[in-house]
């Protein structure tokens, strides 16, 4: 995490973080292959992918944590290459992995932070109390932050990210393995930064995350960028409604081929190829005559013997676009690269 000093955020208008061709590159897996940015001052842009597409490594090059290969970048108006001092002080990061120290208090650790940021030590407390209350934790406070549930301990790395107050924020993956409840309370805690004029960074894999919190959504797979806008705008690249096929549970006696067997009677229905998703044993194909699309496919799939646990129609979502851009859902492995971290 590094939480910033002094400096005002950037004027509202301008883009508090631009990346122009970022490209990193690990042996000979590339994992960035050209990523361009441009977030608004004081507005929300989700990096939106599955493992291993990327998200991380833009992240940690922007937090000038790793250089890029090639392309360039900046941040509060600073080169993350060549001033990554003036970087460093304006922004605060909430990594993937929880940084706080389990063997301090939930405040032990804020103060330290704020020590290590030049603050003196009277402010540092101070600083840490009203974080604590902030996100709730002004109970917790005095107790060692091993304690904490996940949902806390989350909360505590992000009151940590914020303890010098910086203009520009990044949050990799700020929900992961959290339950519902404190998913929403993090949510939550993100439109109130908004609210105050910081801009936020945060990589997902969760679509209802990337719609619920940002302004921009930037999809990314294997590297590269393959989509970006708003909800709005990023649906319309699947114009039509679909219909959504899911087949009844297999059984160990159940045909093997079942999922290939019905997206194959699928297509041949509707004159296109289908997007299947085996893991939810799942296929999703346009429906450009509505209900009758339903109608057909439903005939097609019981001529063929394939049992279904349920059929609908329903408008696009972003898991429509992005299985329809990639193949699978945002939250699946590439397939190519299944052993590769999430860079």
């Amino acid at each position: 995490m590094f939480p910033s000093s002094t400096s005002p955020t950037p004027p509202t208008g301008h883009d508090a973080v631009v990346a122009d061709g970022l490209v990193k590159r690990y042996g000979d897996e590339v994992a960035l292959a050209g990523v361009d940015l441009a977030v608004p001052a004081g507005s929300v842009t989700a990096l939106l992918g599955p493992n291993g597409a990327g998200k991380s490594t833009a992240v940690r090059i922007l937090t000038t944590l790793t250089q890029p290969d090639a392309g360039r970048a900046d941040v509060a108006g600073f080169d993350v290459g060549r001033q990554g001092h003036e970087v460093r002080r304006r922004i605060g990061l909430a990594a993937q992995d929880a940084t706080v120290d389990h063997l301090l208090t939930g405040r032990e650790n804020l103060v330290m932070i704020g020590e290590l940021h030049q603050l003196s030590r009277r402010t540092a407390k101070t600083r840490a109390a009203e974080l604590l209350d902030r996100f709730s934790l002004a109970e917790a406070g005095d107790r060692v932050a091993g304690q904490y549930s996940g949902g806390m301990r989350r909360r505590l790395d992000l009151a940590a990210a914020l303890v010098t107050d910086p203009p520009v924020l990044f949050l990799d993956e700020p929900t992961t393995g959290l339950d519902p409840r404190a998913r929403r309370d993090l949510w939550d805690v993100v439109d109130d930064l908004v609210d105050g004029g910081t801009t936020l960074v945060l990589t997902t894999q969760y679509l209802e995350e990337a719609e619920r919190l940002a302004d921009d959504i930037v999809m990314i797979d294997r590297g590269r960028v393959i989509a970006r806008g708003d909800t709005t705008r990023l649906k319309r690249q699947v114009a039509a409604d679909h219909v959504h096929v899911v087949l009844a549970d297999p059984h160990e006696d159940a045909d093997p081929d079942a999922l290939s067997r019905a997206a194959a009677a699928v297509e041949r229905t509707v004159g296109t190829d289908v997007v299947v998703d085996r893991e939810s044993h799942s296929l999703v194909a346009p429906a450009p005559s509505g209900v009758t699309t339903v109608i057909e496919v439903a005939r097609a799939l019981d001529d063929a013997g394939i049992a279904l646990a349920e059929i609908s129609l329903r408008q696009p979502t972003l898991d429509d676009v992005f299985l329809t851009l990639t193949g699978r859902p945002p939250g699946a492995a590439d397939p190519t690269n299944e052993e590769s971290p999430d860079r």
